[in-house]
């Protein structure tokens, strides 16, 4: 099987192993095996594309050990990290995980809120771990703390700001061990436009924020910034938001209220100004045409003039149904060509950052 990235779910419950692992998609390529089906015809992945292995079973029955057992010897001594679901958390079967050699254990009622990110911690601390493993994983891990971002905003609470803290680290430190065209990459993939759009921001704001020269705290201050800019979206109409095609007028009309109504779920929580005025100031321009409040250039402050211009370059590079993606260079050339909205200092300082992103956004936009 030609299936890189692949995660292995081993279950004795097919539904629910392939519940669990739809959970588990924007970490890698899940396959799941019914382990008491000798007739299945799924084909397994080689031991070079498993990155993972996910045990979905009890372990207190011999049938269901031998078939585990027989999957993990195939794999060989350095075999990807395993994860064990607990089905029946008692200490005879914790002790035949730990003899099976798991190297995390998790309680099964856990798993619809846990799985991905307990997976992603063992797949991003192996040592060996190439750098598009680690940073698909990476990206998943912030999908959640976004996909957590929105489902609080549709209930009308604002995240907690360690959420976002957290969040912000996993995207800066996935740009620390790897360059912005592998986060392109991965995120690019994405089918969820909003979610696709937040993390391609933050990954450009990370990366932007290194070539910057900004400390370690800059750079997740910014990070943080840019995974909140479009919260307020979580308050727009679906029908709208996911519209595969181009907005009317009194659609338009809602979602620029997208800015308003993320200012007004944070404001009184424990967010700096600073970051509270990306997220209403976003869509603001330098001459005063922007939106919701028509600031002007000295208005604009410098955090809010660098989300924008990330922000604007990862609209102009996503693929959408009534648009195709632009490349690299042909976003830079918009970006260039916006002098009297963006800061065009800024956008030169950019130019290093889309050159960089250019063979990722032109693999997806061809």
């Amino acid at each position: 099987m030609g299936t890189m990235n692949a995660i292995l779910f081993l279950t004795d419950a097919p539904a629910r192993g392939r519940r669990f692992a739809r959970n588990l998609e924007t970490l890698g390529s899940p396959v799941v095996i019914d382990l008491l089906d000798p007739f299945e015809v799924t084909e397994v992945p080689s031991r070079d594309a498993v990155m993972a292995v996910v045990s979905d079973l009890s372990l207190s029955r011999s049938p269901q050990v031998a078939g585990l057992r027989k999957h993990l010897d195939r794999l060989g001594p350095r075999r990807p990290p395993l994860l064990c679901l607990m089905h029946e958390d008692t200490p005879r079967a914790r002790a035949q995980a730990q003899a099976l050699g798991a190297d995390r254990i998790l309680k099964a009622e856990d798993a619809a809120g846990s799985l991905a990110q307990a997976l992603y911690g063992l797949i991003a601390a192996k040592p060996d771990s190439d750098a598009v493993t680690a940073t698909t994983a990476s990206v998943a891990a912030a999908d959640h703390v976004l996909e957590r971002m929105f489902d609080l905003g549709r209930s009308g609470r604002a995240p907690e700001a360690s959420l976002i803290a957290d969040g912000a680290i996993l995207v800066v430190d996935a740009l620390s061990k790897a360059d912005i065209r592998t986060w392109l990459d991965v995120v690019l993939r994405f089918d969820d436009a909003t979610h696709q759009h937040c993390l391609l921001v933050a990954g450009l704001a990370a990366g932007f924020g290194q070539k910057l020269g900004l400390g370690r705290s800059d750079c997740e201050r910014l990070t943080q910034a840019a995974l909140l800019h479009d919260l307020g979206k979580s308050r727009i109409p679906l029908s709208i938001l996911n519209k595969p095609g181009r907005l009317d007028a009194e659609e338009m009309a809602v979602m620029r209220r997208h800015p308003v109504l993320g200012h007004e779920m944070l404001c009184g929580q424990d967010y700096p100004d600073e970051m509270l005025g990306v997220v209403r100031s976003h869509h603001e321009a330098l001459d005063g045409s922007g939106y919701p409040d028509n600031l002007r250039a000295h208005q604009i402050p410098d955090l809010v003039r660098l989300v924008t211009v990330c922000d604007v370059f990862g609209a102009l590079i996503e693929r959408r149904p009534y648009k195709r993606a632009l490349n690299g260079g042909e976003a830079y050339a918009i970006l260039k060509g916006m002098a009297g909205k963006v800061d065009l200092d800024m956008v030169r300082a950019f130019r290093a950052l889309a050159e960089t992103s250019e063979a990722a956004v032109r693999a997806f936009a061809s």
